[in-house]
C-alpha cells in the first residue's frame, strides 16, 4: 500500500516503450513514437500467453496501461524509464533490487517506508510474497505484485475493460493514496492526483500500446506458413506428391 506525499509532474508527452522480460512483446525501435525504447513501459505479454505459476498476470495493454498510470500518480514514472523501480519514498533510490529495502524515510510531515515502481509499504510487499509466490524485488515482481493488488481490490474485471472510470480510480485510491476517491480525494488525506489527469495519461498510454500489440499480431500473421497448394490432378498424384 503506497501512503506517502510524493507526486510526479511529468508531461503526458511521455508515454510507452519496450524493455526485454520472458514471455514478451518488445517492438521495433521504429514502432514506438511516444516513449523512451528498451524500457518495460509498453512491455506486453505474448499475443498467446496465458497466467503461469512464474507469471501469474499476463500484461494486456489494458493493464501496462493500468501499472503505468499508477506510477504516473505515485511519482514514480520518471519518463517511462525503469529506474523508478528502484524509486524509494522521499526520492531516492535503493541499491538493490534483490528484496524490499524496509526502510523508514522521513520527508517532511510525512514518513512512510513505500518503494519501488508502485511504493509498496513492506507488509503489503510480504502478502504479495505470501499469495503468489514472487522473488526478488525486481521489475518483473513489482509488476505482478502491482497486479495482485488491483485484483485484490476486485478492480482486476473493470481494469480489462480497458477505460478509467471515476469508480476505477476509487477502488484503488485504499491501494494507492494518489488516487482519487470519487469525492476527488486521497483515501488517506495525502496529496492526490487529479482524475481528469489519470484519465489523460491513461489514454495517451492505452492507445499507444494497442498499436504496438496489434503491429506485433500482424507481424506474426505475415510469418505465418501459407496453406498447402491444392492439388489439381489424379487421385493416386496427389496422394504420392511431395
Amino acid at each position: 500500500m503506497a501512503i506517502r506525499a510524493l507526486i510526479g509532474r511529468k508531461s503526458l508527452a511521455a508515454a510507452v516503450i519496450a524493455g526485454s522480460l520472458p514471455l514478451v512483446v518488445s517492438p521495433s525501435p521504429t514502432a514506438a513514437t511516444l516513449l523512451p525504447s528498451d524500457s518495460r513501459a509498453q512491455l506486453l505479454s505474448e499475443p498467446d500467453a496465458v497466467p503461469s505459476r512464474a507469471i501469474p498476470y499476463v500484461i494486456t495493454p489494458e493493464r501496462r496501461a493500468m501499472l503505468n498510470t499508477i506510477r504516473f500518480a505515485e511519482g514514480t514514472w520518471k519518463g517511462g524509464l525503469d529506474v523508478g523501480y528502484r524509486v524509494m519514498f522521499g526520492g531516492g533510490l535503493m541499491p538493490s533490487l534483490d528484496r524490499h529495502p524496509n526502510r523508514v524515510i522521513y520527508r517532511s510531515r510525512y514518513a512512510s517506508a513505500a518503494a519501488g515502481a508502485y511504493q509498496f509499504m513492506p507488509f503489503t510487499w510480504n502478502l504479495v510474497k505470501r499469495s503468489i509466490g514472487v522473488r526478488g524485488f525486481g521489475p518483473e515482481a513489482q509488476d505482478q505484485g502491482a497486479l495482485f493488488l488491483i485484483q485484490r481490490r476486485k478492480a482486476l474485471g473493470l481494469t480489462d475493460s480497458g477505460t478509467l472510470t471515476p469508480v476505477l480510480t476509487a477502488m484503488l485510491a485504499p491501494e494507492w493514496a494518489s488516487f482519487p476517491t470519487l469525492a476527488g480525494r486521497s483515501f488517506y488525506g495525502q496529496p492526490v492526483k487529479k482524475y481528469s489527469r489519470l484519465r489523460s495519461f491513461y489514454d495517451v498510454n492505452l492507445h499507444e500500446l494497442r498499436r504496438i500489440r496489434d503491429e506485433k499480431r500482424q507481424q506474426l500473421a505475415l510469418n505465418v506458413a501459407p496453406p498447402p497448394a491444392i492439388c489439381t490432378g489424379s487421385r493416386i498424384a496427389c496422394a504420392t506428391q511431395l
